[in-house]
Protein backbone atom coordinates (compact mmCIF):
# COMPACT_ATOMS: atom_id res chain seq x y z
CA UNK A 1 0.00 0.00 0.00
CA UNK A 2 0.73 3.63 -0.83
CA UNK A 3 2.46 5.37 2.10
CA UNK A 4 0.18 8.08 3.26
CA UNK A 5 0.82 11.54 2.68
CA UNK A 6 0.78 13.55 6.02
CA UNK A 7 -0.44 17.00 5.37
CA UNK A 8 1.27 19.65 7.56
CA UNK A 9 -0.97 20.74 10.57
CA UNK A 10 -2.49 24.31 9.50
CA UNK A 11 -1.94 27.48 11.69
CA UNK A 12 -5.03 28.33 13.38
CA UNK A 13 -6.49 31.51 11.43
CA UNK A 14 -5.08 34.48 13.15
CA UNK A 15 -8.01 36.44 15.37
CA UNK A 16 -9.36 39.63 14.51
CA UNK A 17 -8.13 41.85 17.32
CA UNK A 18 -11.17 44.35 18.56
CA UNK A 19 -10.42 48.08 18.00
CA UNK A 20 -9.53 49.87 21.35
CA UNK A 21 -12.92 51.84 22.44
CA UNK A 22 -12.88 55.44 21.33
CA UNK A 23 -11.34 57.45 23.17
CA UNK A 24 -12.59 61.49 23.64
CA UNK A 25 -9.45 63.73 22.10
CA UNK A 26 -8.24 66.40 24.70
CA UNK A 27 -10.28 69.02 22.70
CA UNK A 28 -13.81 67.20 23.26
CA UNK A 29 -12.47 66.68 26.44
CA UNK A 30 -12.08 69.82 27.44
CA UNK A 31 -15.45 71.27 25.61
CA UNK A 32 -17.08 68.50 27.65
CA UNK A 33 -16.05 69.80 31.23
CA UNK A 34 -16.66 73.01 29.65
CA UNK A 35 -20.45 72.60 28.93
CA UNK A 36 -20.88 70.62 32.28
CA UNK A 37 -19.46 73.28 34.43
CA UNK A 38 -21.87 75.95 32.68
CA UNK A 39 -24.56 73.74 32.65
CA UNK A 40 -24.00 73.36 36.45
CA UNK A 41 -23.43 77.20 37.13
CA UNK A 42 -26.71 78.48 35.58
CA UNK A 43 -28.65 75.64 36.67
CA UNK A 44 -27.81 76.22 40.35
CA UNK A 45 -28.37 80.19 39.69
CA UNK A 46 -31.65 78.84 38.83
CA UNK A 47 -31.20 81.14 35.22
CA UNK A 48 -31.41 78.90 32.40
CA UNK A 49 -32.65 75.28 32.08
CA UNK A 50 -29.49 72.04 31.32
CA UNK A 51 -30.26 72.16 27.59
CA UNK A 52 -30.07 75.81 27.36
CA UNK A 53 -26.89 76.52 29.39
CA UNK A 54 -25.02 74.05 27.17
CA UNK A 55 -26.42 75.54 24.17
CA UNK A 56 -25.45 79.15 24.69
CA UNK A 57 -21.88 78.20 25.99
CA UNK A 58 -21.56 76.08 22.38
CA UNK A 59 -23.37 78.12 19.79
CA UNK A 60 -23.56 81.85 21.48
CA UNK A 61 -21.91 84.19 18.74
CA UNK A 62 -23.34 87.71 20.76
CA UNK A 63 -22.09 89.99 23.38
CA UNK A 64 -24.89 91.18 25.64
CA UNK A 65 -25.14 95.36 26.08
CA UNK A 66 -27.13 96.47 29.19
CA UNK A 67 -28.39 100.07 28.30
CA UNK A 68 -29.57 102.30 31.29
CA UNK A 69 -31.69 104.96 30.24
CA UNK A 70 -34.73 106.19 29.23
CA UNK A 71 -36.68 105.02 26.00
CA UNK A 72 -36.35 108.14 23.87
CA UNK A 73 -33.56 106.83 22.65
CA UNK A 74 -33.55 103.58 21.29
CA UNK A 75 -30.03 101.91 22.17
CA UNK A 76 -31.05 98.57 20.03
CA UNK A 77 -30.91 100.92 16.80
CA UNK A 78 -27.42 102.04 17.63
CA UNK A 79 -25.76 98.80 17.96
CA UNK A 80 -27.66 97.55 15.35
CA UNK A 81 -24.95 95.71 12.98
CA UNK A 82 -21.97 96.38 15.37
CA UNK A 83 -19.73 93.84 16.08
CA UNK A 84 -17.42 93.17 19.12
CA UNK A 85 -13.07 92.14 17.98
CA UNK A 86 -15.36 91.22 14.31
CA UNK A 87 -16.99 88.08 15.48
CA UNK A 88 -19.61 89.02 18.09
CA UNK A 89 -23.14 90.71 17.17
CA UNK A 90 -23.89 93.00 20.32
CA UNK A 91 -27.62 92.04 21.16
CA UNK A 92 -29.05 95.11 23.55
CA UNK A 93 -30.95 95.30 26.64
CA UNK A 94 -32.10 98.73 27.47
CA UNK A 95 -34.47 99.92 30.51
CA UNK A 96 -34.34 102.13 33.49
CA UNK A 97 -33.14 101.73 37.12
CA UNK A 98 -36.42 101.72 38.62
CA UNK A 99 -37.05 98.80 36.00
CA UNK A 100 -34.10 97.03 37.17
CA UNK A 101 -33.50 94.24 39.83
CA UNK A 102 -30.38 92.06 40.21
CA UNK A 103 -29.03 89.78 42.10
CA UNK A 104 -25.12 88.97 42.86
CA UNK A 105 -23.42 86.18 44.26
CA UNK A 106 -19.44 86.43 45.88
CA UNK A 107 -18.30 83.31 43.64
CA UNK A 108 -19.41 85.09 40.59
CA UNK A 109 -23.08 84.33 39.30
CA UNK A 110 -25.25 87.49 39.23
CA UNK A 111 -28.64 87.69 37.17
CA UNK A 112 -30.34 91.22 35.91
CA UNK A 113 -34.06 91.17 36.05
CA UNK A 114 -35.88 93.63 33.75
CA UNK A 115 -40.05 94.55 34.07
CA UNK A 116 -40.76 96.94 30.85
CA UNK A 117 -43.61 98.10 29.40
CA UNK A 118 -43.05 97.90 25.19
CA UNK A 119 -46.46 98.48 23.53
CA UNK A 120 -48.86 98.23 26.40
CA UNK A 121 -46.99 94.83 27.11
CA UNK A 122 -45.24 94.27 29.82
CA UNK A 123 -42.08 92.13 29.31
CA UNK A 124 -40.26 89.95 31.70
CA UNK A 125 -36.46 89.11 31.75
CA UNK A 126 -33.59 87.72 33.25
CA UNK A 127 -30.19 87.54 31.68
CA UNK A 128 -26.16 88.28 32.67
CA UNK A 129 -25.00 91.32 30.65
CA UNK A 130 -21.42 91.50 29.52
CA UNK A 131 -21.46 94.90 30.12
CA UNK A 132 -23.27 98.05 30.87
CA UNK A 133 -23.76 101.85 29.58
CA UNK A 134 -25.08 103.80 31.79
CA UNK A 135 -26.88 107.62 30.70
CA UNK A 136 -29.09 107.72 33.81
CA UNK A 137 -28.03 109.18 36.47
CA UNK A 138 -28.32 106.83 38.81
CA UNK A 139 -29.14 108.98 42.35
CA UNK A 140 -31.43 112.20 42.99
CA UNK A 141 -33.09 114.03 46.19
CA UNK A 142 -36.54 112.85 44.63
CA UNK A 143 -38.57 110.69 46.10
CA UNK A 144 -37.64 106.96 45.09
CA UNK A 145 -34.97 108.32 43.08
CA UNK A 146 -31.88 106.69 44.66
CA UNK A 147 -30.63 103.30 42.74
CA UNK A 148 -26.91 103.37 44.03
CA UNK A 149 -27.69 100.12 45.37
CA UNK A 150 -28.07 98.80 41.54
CA UNK A 151 -24.62 100.62 40.70
CA UNK A 152 -23.50 98.58 44.44
CA UNK A 153 -24.75 95.79 42.69
CA UNK A 154 -23.32 96.19 39.72
CA UNK A 155 -19.96 96.54 40.89
CA UNK A 156 -20.10 93.46 43.24
CA UNK A 157 -20.85 91.46 39.99
CA UNK A 158 -18.04 92.70 38.08
CA UNK A 159 -19.83 93.86 34.94
CA UNK A 160 -17.72 95.81 33.07
CA UNK A 161 -19.26 99.81 32.65
CA UNK A 162 -18.87 102.74 30.65
CA UNK A 163 -18.28 105.45 32.39
CA UNK A 164 -16.64 103.47 34.92
CA UNK A 165 -19.12 102.24 38.15
CA UNK A 166 -16.45 103.69 40.50
CA UNK A 167 -16.96 107.35 38.52
CA UNK A 168 -20.88 106.80 38.97
CA UNK A 169 -21.14 105.91 42.28
CA UNK A 170 -18.66 108.76 42.94
CA UNK A 171 -20.81 111.38 41.17
CA UNK A 172 -23.87 110.66 42.75
CA UNK A 173 -22.98 113.36 45.78
CA UNK A 174 -21.93 116.53 43.79
CA UNK A 175 -20.00 118.08 47.43
CA UNK A 176 -17.77 114.49 46.27
CA UNK A 177 -16.98 115.11 43.14
CA UNK A 178 -16.32 119.24 44.11
CA UNK A 179 -13.51 118.11 47.04
CA UNK A 180 -11.94 115.86 44.07
CA UNK A 181 -11.75 119.05 42.11
CA UNK A 182 -10.31 121.44 45.00
CA UNK A 183 -8.00 118.65 45.46
CA UNK A 184 -6.13 119.30 42.22
CA UNK A 185 -6.81 122.69 42.64
CA UNK A 186 -4.79 123.33 45.59
CA UNK A 187 -1.70 120.87 43.59
CA UNK A 188 -1.90 123.12 40.36
CA UNK A 189 -2.76 126.30 41.47
CA UNK A 190 -5.91 129.03 40.84
CA UNK A 191 -4.36 129.98 37.13
CA UNK A 192 -4.01 126.67 35.83
CA UNK A 193 -7.12 125.16 37.42
CA UNK A 194 -9.54 127.93 38.01
CA UNK A 195 -12.83 126.77 40.36
CA UNK A 196 -16.34 128.63 41.30
CA UNK A 197 -16.19 129.54 44.70
CA UNK A 198 -18.48 127.29 47.00
CA UNK A 199 -18.98 126.44 50.15
CA UNK A 200 -19.89 123.14 52.00
CA UNK A 201 -22.58 122.86 55.08
CA UNK A 202 -23.27 119.69 56.25
CA UNK A 203 -27.01 120.85 56.74
CA UNK A 204 -29.26 123.65 56.17
CA UNK A 205 -28.91 124.91 59.60
CA UNK A 206 -25.51 125.52 59.06
CA UNK A 207 -25.98 127.33 56.18
CA UNK A 208 -28.56 129.89 57.88
CA UNK A 209 -27.12 130.14 60.84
Amino acid sequence: PAAERRQPPQPAPPQQQQPPPQQQSAGSSFFSSLSNAVKQTAASAGLVDASAAVSAAVGRKFKLLLVIDEPHTDWAKAFRGKKVHGEYDIKVEQAEFSEINLIAHADGNYAVDIQVIRNGTKVVRSFRPDFVLVRQHSYSMAENEDFRTLVIGLQYAGVPSVNSLESIYNFCDKPWVFAQLVSVYKTLGPEKFPLIEQTFYPNHKEMVG
